[in-house]
């Protein structure tokens, strides 16, 4: 069976963790699998990342760790870097990334999480940055965790490994809501996403990832009024109707 199930729902692509037996935890052809669906999201004006079951992702799976204690330093490297080229995949695709969380995200489940645009979660999911607990650390998942969470937060979270809640989740910024009804909260995000301009969504999240300053912030706002998507979008509020893309 497929560990990933990639369907297209209208311009939403919904991207799900299929190995809820296993709490869809990571192996080496489940990052592969998810790595290959980021590559190229088409013209989705959003992407729901979920997992099947019970839990979102309980980080690596014990087979493929138990594979990964015989491997050399040449063969650890390489499974670490598949790794990151999953996540800068999610980090940097174009289209706003939506993560929906339910049960576990520890380790490179919680990893997932930072790397989504927006992250909206069951008020019983459980995470952790759990790899010191195997005497290994959270390099890999750092740099898109030290973004969502800062320095402070993970100072104790990365040292110390526990389980926190979701609430404390969304205290520190790993998630932006906790949701009774997930479904619905997922389902308002998208909605929102679905209004804005196609264009200008993507490029508001190009603006977060690359930081421009000083003369390119005028730069990006001009080539953005002036385009035919800025245009309609102006010119739709001024005429007191629907942009096209909402039509």
């Amino acid at each position: 069976m497929a560990a990933l199930r990639v369907e297209r729902d209208g311009e939403v692509l919904r991207v799900t963790l299929a190995r809820p037996e296993r709490r869809n935890a990571f192996d080496a052809a489940l990052i592969a699998e998810l790595a290959e669906a980021f590559v190229d999201v088409g013209r989705s004006r959003a992407v729901v990342l979920a997992g099947e079951g019970a839990s979102f992702c309980a980080g690596a799976d014990v087979e493929w760790m138990r594979a990964a204690a015989d491997l050399d330093y040449e063969g650890n490297l390489r499974d670490a870097n598949a790794l990151r080229h999953l996540l800068e995949a999610i980090d940097r695709c174009p289209a706003p990334v939506v993560c929906r969380v339910q049960g576990h995200a520890l380790g490179g489940g919680a990893g997932l999480v930072a790397c989504a645009d927006v992250a909206v979660a069951a008020p019983d999911a459980v995470f952790a940055f759990s790899e010191v607990k195997l005497g290994i650390i959270p390099a890999v998942v750092s740099p898109f965790a030290l973004a969502k969470i800062g320095p402070g937060a993970a100072r104790r979270w990365f040292v110390t490994g526990e389980r926190f809640d979701a609430e404390t989740a969304l205290r520190i910024g790993l998630v932006h809501e906790v949701a009774a009804d997930l479904d619905g909260a997922v389902a308002q995000v998208v909605g929102e996403l679905l209004s804005a301009g196609p264009k200008a969504a993507r490029a508001a999240k190009k603006l977060v990832l690359e930081r421009p300053d000083g003369p390119d912030t005028a730069r990006w706002i001009a080539e953005q009024r002036t385009s035919e998507e800025g245009q309609e979008g102006l010119r739709a509020f001024l005429e007191k109707r629907k942009p096209s893309w909402r039509s």
